[in-house]
């Protein structure tokens, strides 16, 4: 059992409809529980509310807090998933890039995207999409932005021209360029 802060993750995923005050009772439960939000995202999508987060703290406080799971779950209306992981340690460095896509909207840009960088070995970081009228046209345009880790031995300006080239002859737009700061 490890009873020291660093290595004690929980990993909590939620989705229910979304209210007023939802961030406000899950965060106060962590922080009550002596827990500490590390990395979060949270988002409204539809009428639903979805959030991912890794907690850390002691030992005893990730127990506290996996405990009050499912009354809190019920008490918010949500549904919430839980488990223990630990903090992400790289086998490889790996230098991260960010990718932008825009297009028209239709059925799977995604699954396209991510094809391609699969096919290379590289990894999808986190990854956001939305879709939004065009000005002027109102023609529905689709946007993805993307970090991806490149690893070492990976010809940067080889992979680029690769990419541009495959988003190209998929009209697609895109920007495959290093995060910077």
């Amino acid at each position: 059992m490890n009873t020291e802060t660093e290595n004690n993750c929980l990993v909590i995923t939620a989705s229910g409809e979304d209210k007023v005050g939802l961030v406000d009772q899950l965060s106060s439960r962590i922080a009550d529980s002596g827990g500490n939000i590390e990395e979060s995202r949270m988002a409204v999508l539809g009428g639903q509310f979805a959030l991912i987060m890794l907690v850390s703290g002691p030992w005893h406080a990730l127990s506290k807090l996996e405990g009050q799971m499912e009354s809190l779950g019920k008490q918010l209306g949500l549904t919430i998933i839980h488990e223990r992981t630990h903090k992400r340690e790289r086998s490889e460095p790996a230098v991260p890039y960010s990718v932008e896509v825009v297009a028209m909207d239709h059925p799977g840009i995604v699954r396209s995207l991510s094809a391609f960088f699969s096919r290379k070995g590289i990894n999808i970081e986190e990854l956001q999409t939305s879709t939004y009228p065009a000005p002027h046209t109102g023609t529905p345009m689709f946007s993805v932005v993307m970090t991806v880790g490149i690893k070492a031995g990976v010809h940067i300006q080889t992979l680029r021209g690769d990419f541009l080239e495959y988003c190209d002859d998929l009209n697609l737009d895109a920007t495959f360029e290093p995060v910077r700061g």
